[in-house]
């Protein structure tokens, strides 16, 4: 895992040493240039594979025509380069080595063929091309932009800023998302004219014209769909998690595996454990955080996992204290607003663990894929409750429902219901961004200045969900829900999260559920086999019954969170009135500060919940003080 930044057109060593300065903490081990006049390419290295010398990057092959710099693992680089070794010098033995001479038997297919997380540039002086490709689920970021013809890359929006081309203006529109959302979705940033790669594409620029072009997409149909049977579903599924844990154990520095004490991570601590055992080893490292907040709390179950399954646990019980001591300086490693609040245990969490190891395996993906979020549910409960008269709906459920006491507990019955109703009505096929956003429509409109919001008012909510349900390739509803699910929230909130709390502890995190052979057998499976009744991961659930204590396979999700309603009204609220003053919000020149004060003073009175929206607008103002002022 490490840290790539580069341009094609203006520039020097110089500009590539202050772009990589700025991602020292996605690879503190080693740093490498390499510049021809017209394109210069830069690499952080943080060592998994191949600890020498062999592995530094920039890396090229025998005739020093073509360079690379990547970020991220390719886990069949062994296969492959069995494949090449009878016509090609290897060096070393890393995966970056593979990926070189693969392009320069196969060229642009080389990303199809390689099978990881990755951001890669490859730059071919022969051709006279630089490539830029994302991996196939976007575990990896790649931002880049055009700047009067000279095209700026880099893992992080802070490495394109340093270069003299740059050009730093706010895109009211992506701020739009931003407070919809609460991240920003792709290929969409925070500033104009830049960009996210998307995932599963590569980019071309020959110094004039940028083309893109997808090498790999979502598939829902194919032989698995068949009618499979549960039994063999279930063996299939075994198979292809331990292969894929096994394939992410590779490595030449200590791993340990994020264990919550959910199901997920539970699982890929299982298949861990039982590599280690297979294989002689001592058993695996675990790592959990807790709070001394009870319903946040989920150590007591990370433990008795680790029990159960005889791994190496790690615990450390934190305190509010932790938290807030860090959410100040969260728009350091936010270049780009992201109003997940879980950023801050992740990254305490991730801290932690890397003072044990460098690597580390989580469960991220599980939920997407097999329709483990309580959103799920909801539109089951959605389908009922259509059905029940409109009158009933109107004069009983939704007269009640506001009327509950907000609870300052995690996930809370009254924050589910309130949520249910507010996002229910309308077309039902944004129905899931109305029940998971900050702000809808008519909260923006009352946000935003007048002046800003008559410059976004004909703007469609929706494009880019319409985007993505254009490009999914199933009719049926869930199908699209997943498929949705895996192109905006968690790519764009869950990995990001992930991503920069980790990176920023040079930390690597691997993810077995996404898997490019677990996805495609997965997203195939009839939703029976993942949403059944009311039972979600019925599959996985089946699966680990023998494996996991009961109590972990059945329990209740609980999302990896912090008291945040309760602490923007006591511990947080000072830092709550800083950064949402009257002067902070008329330098942005973009609020309208009259309504903010009414979500203040809700909240700090407990008529209303709005830690959504209040946080929403902490992490943009702490991010906008910290960037563009």
């Amino acid at each position: 895992m490490c840290g790539i930044a580069g341009y094609s057109g203006e520039g020097d060593t110089l500009i590539l040493k202050k772009m990589a300065d700025t991602l020292r903490h996605r690879g503190p081990d080693d740093e490498g240039y390499y510049s021809d006049g017209r394109v210069g390419l830069a690499h952080r290295r943080l060592s998994i594979i191949d600890l020498s010398p062999a592995g530094h990057q920039p890396m090229t092959v025998e005739k020093g025509d073509i360079q690379v710099v990547f970020n991220g693992e390719i886990y069949n680089f062994g296969d492959l380069r069995k494949g090449l070794e009878s016509r090609h010098k290897f060096t070393g033995h890393s995966d970056t080595e593979v990926i070189a001479h693969l392009y320069e038997e196969t060229g642009e297919k080389v990303f199809s063929k390689i099978d990881g997380m990755f951001a890669i540039a490859i730059y071919d002086k022969t051709r006279s091309k630089l490539f830029l490709a994302r991996d196939r689920m976007g575990k990896k970021p790649l931002y880049y932009g055009i700047f009067d013809g000279t095209l700026i890359f880099g893992s992080e929006l802070k490495a394109l800023m340093v270069h003299p081309k740059f050009e730093k203006e706010l895109d009211i529109v992506s701020l739009n998302k931003y407070l919809q959302y609460e991240y920003i979705p792709t290929p969409h940033t925070m500033f104009k004219n830049v960009w996210k790669l998307e995932p599963g594409h590569y980019a071309s620029y020959d110094g004039t014209v940028l083309t893109k072009t997808k090498f790999w997409e979502i598939s829902f149909v194919g032989k698995e769909i068949e009618a499979p049977s549960l039994k063999d579903s279930l063996e299939r599924l075994d198979t292809l998690l331990y292969n894929a844990v096994k394939k992410r154990m590779v490595s030449d520095v200590p791993l340990g595996i994020f264990l919550s004490g959910g199901i997920d991570s539970s699982t890929i601590a299982y298949y861990a454990q039982r590599i280690a055992r297979e294989n002689g080893a001592k058993p695996v490292k675990t790592f959990s955080i807790g709070f001394s907040e009870g319903s946040f709390d989920e150590s007591a179950y990370a433990r008795q996992v680790s029990k159960y399954l005889g791994t190496e646990h790690e615990e450390k019980i934190l305190s509010a204290k932790d938290s807030l001591s860090l959410i100040p300086d969260i728009a350091d490693f936010l270049d780009e607003p992201l109003a997940d609040a879980s950023i801050i245990p992740t990254y305490l969490l991730s801290r932690f663990t890397r003072e044990h190891v460098t690597v580390a395996l989580g469960g991220d993906g599980g939920d997407e894929l097999l329709c483990g979020y309580d959103t799920f549910l909801a539109h089951r409960l959605a389908d009922i409750y259509e059905k029940i008269p409109e009158f009933m709906r109107k004069d009983i459920f939704e007269k009640l429902i506001p009327l509950l006491p907000v609870s300052q507990r995690n996930m809370s019955f009254d924050f589910k219901a309130k949520k249910f109703i507010a996002g229910f009505y309308g077309d039902k096929k944004y129905r899931n961004q109305r029940w998971l956003g900050a702000f809808d429509k008519s909260e923006r409109a009352e946000l935003f200045s007048s002046e800003v919001w008559r410059g976004l008012e004909g703007a469609n909510e929706f494009d880019d969900i319409d985007r993505y349900l254009a490009e999914c390739p199933s009719d049926d509803y869930y199908n699209q829900l997943m498929f949705m699910y895996l192109r905006t929230y968690m790519m764009d909130d869950i990995l990001v999260k992930v991503d920069r709390a980790s990176m920023y502890n040079s930390l690597e995190v691997r993810a077995p559920f996404l898997d490019t052979e677990v996805v495609n057998f997965l997203v195939k499976q009839p939703l029976s086999f993942k949403l059944r009744g009311l039972t979600t991961k019925y599959l996985l659930k089946q699966l680990m019954e023998d494996k996991l204590p009961s109590e972990i396979v059945y329990r209740n999700k609980k999302g990896f969170g912090i008291p945040l309603t309760e602490w923007l009204k006591g511990e947080l609220k000072p830092l709550v009135k800083e950064t949402l003053s009257e002067e902070s919000i008329k330098n942005q020149g973009l609020f309208n500060m009259e309504y903010i004060d009414k979500l203040k003073k809700e909240h700090f009175s407990g008529q209303k919940d709005n830690r959504k929206q209040l946080w929403a607008l902490m992490v943009f103002s702490l991010w906008h003080k910290k960037w563009m002022e």
